[in-house]
């Protein structure tokens, strides 16, 4: 019988300390230094001294593994264990994209995560209430920093009301036990119009400016709506996001003043809801909260006037080329074409409407395959390159969120398909190597 104790190793890197000490894949880390192993994070954490101990059970025998590394000498561990079972939500927040999906995805898109370890190792956010007092002291321990929070409102009942959560617990004694035991927060607040804009936006920001510098950042983000949810929510329309970039505007000022840094953002699509003008690159600090779309379009613009246009030219030679983006971007996406157009790329960029999720949702990670061939059919011809941003594939894959693939697209379209990175130089990259 299979024993339940420890975590099965997938993997092991040749010529790793692991290797080295005879661990096997398929062994079972039971413990390193006489340290329980329960997942990446406890191995990361006690995997750390020159001198190792493996327990591990092979064959439903224990056996130990010595290891010894050298200080001052980088080397690889090498162990890839089997990822842990993912904690899910239990929340029903009335914005909650998963509830959103249309039915026959992917299973794992409906994966609603609520575990802090997802938060640590990937920034994926969490709202708190999925925590155990053993969660809690052993992100402490661990020093499980920083952590990524969706607070919405640090008023209770109107943040209880938004995660369909009655009973949830005061979001402040959340944030202020990690920020008494010194773990750091990026912050998210998805901004839901009728329910914590205006004066509760306001009264949000001034609460979490307790907490810094723990609290290390807040983005304020539009909430997102598809065409198949079931609950009556509000868009943010183009009066919500002037108001909301005037509170903001005013708490960065003032943060600016007091610590010189902005510590408040708004998402993007924010901007480009209300219309307004983008804040220049500097004012977005570290750009600690890219992925969560804040900064992205002004890391893109700055980027996009470092290209030296000749030498792309030079080496795009007779082809071309066609990519596609949302309707967010297009035309901040459009303008960098057209520079490229100008210094003699042969390019075109296309716009995709998403009718899978619905034109409410315009951002260009959310586009699916089928959508793409929808709308490129009719304008691609025979010895195109087609240029797919990486953003709109599965991490580490070539697979649209609709499960078409690459494959699948150049089958259909008849013509080359390339993924790129979603910068300028990624696009100049791919148009260079033809």
């Amino acid at each position: 019988m299979k024993s339940s104790s420890g975590v099965e190793i997938e993997s092991i890197n040749k010529g790793s300390v692991a290797a080295k000490a005879g661990l096997l894949p398929g062994d079972r880390l039971v413990a390193v230094n006489g340290h329980e192993i329960r997942d990446v994070i406890d191995l990361m954490f006690y995997a750390n001294g020159p001198d190792l101990n493996f327990r591990v059970i092979r064959d439903n025998s224990r056996m130990t593994f010595d290891a010894g590394i050298e200080e001052d000498s980088p080397s690889d561990l090498g162990i890839m264990l089997k990822p842990f079972k993912i904690k899910t939500c239990r929340n029903n927040c009335i914005f909650c994209f998963v509830l959103q999906l249309p039915k026959g995805l992917r299973r794992t898109l409906y994966v609603k995560d609520e575990d802090f370890r997802m938060s640590f190792l990937f920034g994926n956010y969490i709202t708190l209430t999925n925590l155990s007092e053993a969660d809690k002291k052993r992100i402490v321990e661990q020093r499980l920093s920083p952590l990524y929070i969706s607070v919405h409102s640090m008023d209770t009942a109107t943040r209880n009301r938004m995660i369909g959560k009655p009973d949830a617990e005061d979001i402040i004694k959340g944030i202020k036990f990690f920020a008494d035991n010194k773990i750091r927060m990026h912050v998210q607040i998805v901004l839901c119009p009728g329910y914590n804009d205006n004066r509760n936006l306001h009264k949000t920001l001034t609460e979490l400016y307790r907490f810094y510098p723990y609290v290390m950042s807040v983005a304020v983000v539009p909430v997102g709506l598809t065409m198949h949810r079931k609950k009556t929510i509000r868009p943010v329309e183009k009066e919500d996001a002037i108001r909301a970039l005037e509170t903001i505007s005013k708490f960065q000022s003032r943060f600016r003043k007091k610590h010189g840094e902005h510590i408040v953002f708004a998402s993007d699509e924010m901007y480009i809801k209300a219309e307004a003008a983008f804040p220049p690159l500097k004012d977005y600090d570290d750009l600690s909260q890219i992925e969560n779309g804040v900064g992205l379009v002004p890391l893109f613009m700055h980027q996009a006037k470092r290209i030296k246009l000749p030498q792309v030219a030079d080496k795009a030679k007779s082809r071309r080329f066609i990519t596609f983006t949302g309707m967010s971007f297009y035309p901040y996406m459009s303008k960098f074409i057209d520079k490229l157009k100008k210094g003699g790329v042969d390019i075109e960029v296309a716009v995709v409407e998403n009718s899978f999720f619905g034109r409410n949702v315009t951002v260009t990670g959310l586009i699916t395959g089928r959508d793409v061939i929808k709308t490129l059919s009719g304008l691609v011809r025979k010895d195109d390159v087609l240029l797919i941003p990486d953003i709109v594939m599965r991490e580490g894959d070539e697979v649209f969120l609709d499960d078409v693939s690459r494959k699948d697209i150049e089958d259909v379209l008849g013509v080359k398909a390339v993924v790129i990175e979603s910068t300028p130089q990624g696009l100049v990259d791919a148009i260079a190597d033809g």
